[in-house]
């Protein structure tokens, strides 16, 4: 990591580098072009003027001009009458040149463009005379390459120094940001006084801190629980085998330890169940498919498989609702569903009414599964959904719960994004909504 920064902030320097050497050419060249144009302009008006005094012999008495300086006269048909630095009888016609056209038309022309004569590139400034002819001026300079190529060398001691302290700084500076991180409290994230930028990041430590620290504790809690539950109906159907295997039990009372037997047994198998459906939506390992379902449907035939449980407990259960197709997973919203309204029937009073309802909503598909049972007290509700958590843990083992329904309706729901949502009060009933 402390090598990725160093080599971070040197290349972020080097570019920067690069940039400013590029910026600082074109500056250089543009600045140095305003000048030139304005030297060569203040010239050519020089020359012009005393031109119009003394004649065109002037140029002829002129003093050797600057070597990067050429002066030249175009007569009006573009021959060339004079030229500062080549036989004038040996010149091209010039009067196509694009800045003595502009002369002749306007007064006044420019052009900057390389040479046929000299072979460089150069700035030409053309006046119009008062004889008709065209005076021109023209200057030697430097292109944006050849500006950039003079600067190179100075650009290069440079940033050779400013790279090497670049490099120096970056890791001292390294060292001095990653010392604190190394020295990280991870147990206890927020008791570390480092970066107010960390503190996010701290906090969500924190946070996965916590939420390791409780699920660990909810899988021992668990593990306990499954070995108590387990151990339960085992305890029991060992105790009345061996009674029975030691022929302590009278012919008339072999029907009645046979059936208590028989009951937990199938407890034991519905606990087994349940443990395996948890487990499979804990992990994710879910293989079904997902399809088009009916929650309507779904509802009525739930509601008729527990028609028989629902009379024999002396519970009116009815369906409403309309037709609404859900996309999801058949067998788990079937179980989901099938403990809510399992629940409102284990949990009711004698002529107590369960009442299922599945139909669209604003918000999307939900199911509704509302009983007139005996409630459930206000600080309980967020933690029904728990592993083998009772409200009533002796009224639970005589209905033959396992405290894993409402769990599998809690994850099955996780599965599908959906949320459950609970409505109770004591003595009065239980709503609960399965919202998709």
């Amino acid at each position: 990591m402390r090598a990725k920064i160093q080599r971070s902030m040197v290349f972020v320097l080097s570019i920067t580098l690069l940039i400013s050497y590029l910026v600082l050419t074109v500056v250089i060249y543009r600045q140095n072009l305003t000048l030139l144009k304005t030297e060569v302009r203040q010239e050519a008006r020089y020359i012009k003027t005393a031109i119009n005094i003394s004649g065109p012999a002037y140029l002829e008495q002129m003093d050797e001009v600057d070597v990067r300086t050429r002066v030249t006269r175009i007569d009006t048909d573009g021959t060339v009458a004079y030229d500062s630095r080549r036989d004038e009888s040996t010149l091209d016609n010039h009067g196509s040149r694009q800045e003595v056209a502009s002369a002749l038309e306007s007064g006044s022309g420019e052009d900057i463009r390389v040479s046929g004569t000299l072979g460089k590139e150069m700035y030409y400034y053309a006046l119009l005379l008062d004889d008709g002819t065209v005076l021109r001026v023209s200057k030697l300079m430097d292109g944006l390459v050849s500006t950039a190529l003079r600067m190179l060398p100075v650009i290069c001691i440079l940033a050779a120094v400013m790279l090497v302290l670049a490099w120096l700084m970056a890791k001292w500076q390294t060292a001095r940001l990653i010392k604190p991180i190394n020295e990280l409290d991870l147990e206890h994230p927020l008791d570390n006084a480092v970066y107010e930028e960390m503190t996010p990041l701290l906090e969500a430590m924190d946070r996965q801190n916590k939420e390791k620290d409780a699920v660990s504790n909810m899988r021992k809690e668990f593990s306990a629980n499954v070995s108590h539950e387990l151990k339960t109906p085992l305890t029991s159907i060992s105790g009345y085998a061996e009674i029975m295997k030691n022929g302590m039990v009278r012919s008339e009372d072999v029907p009645k330890f046979s059936d208590r037997i028989y009951k937990e047994a199938r407890r034991l198998i519905t606990l087994v169940e349940d443990i395996i459906k948890l487990s499979k939506l804990d992990e994710e390992s879910v293989e079904l498919e997902k399809e088009d379902v009916d929650l309507y449907a779904l509802c009525r035939e739930i509601v008729s498989r527990l028609s028989p449980q629902a009379n024999a407990k002396k519970v009116h259960i009815v369906v409403e609702g309309e037709p609404v197709v859900y996309h999801g997973i058949r067998q788990i919203l079937d179980e989901m569903i099938y403990n809510v309204c399992e629940n409102a029937i284990k949990y009711n009073t004698a002529d107590g009414q369960v009442s299922v309802w599945a139909g669209n909503t604003l918000q999307g598909p939900k199911v509704c599964v509302t009983d007139t049972g005996i409630g459930i007290p206000k600080e309980h509700h967020e933690r029904i959904f728990e592993r083998f958590y009772r409200v009533d843990k002796s009224h639970s083992k005589e209905s033959g719960g396992t405290g894993l329904g409402l769990s599998i309706v809690k994850h099955g729901a996780l599965l599908h994004g959906a949320r459950v949502a609970v409505d109770s009060e004591p003595g009065k009933g239980t709503r609960i909504d399965i919202k998709f």
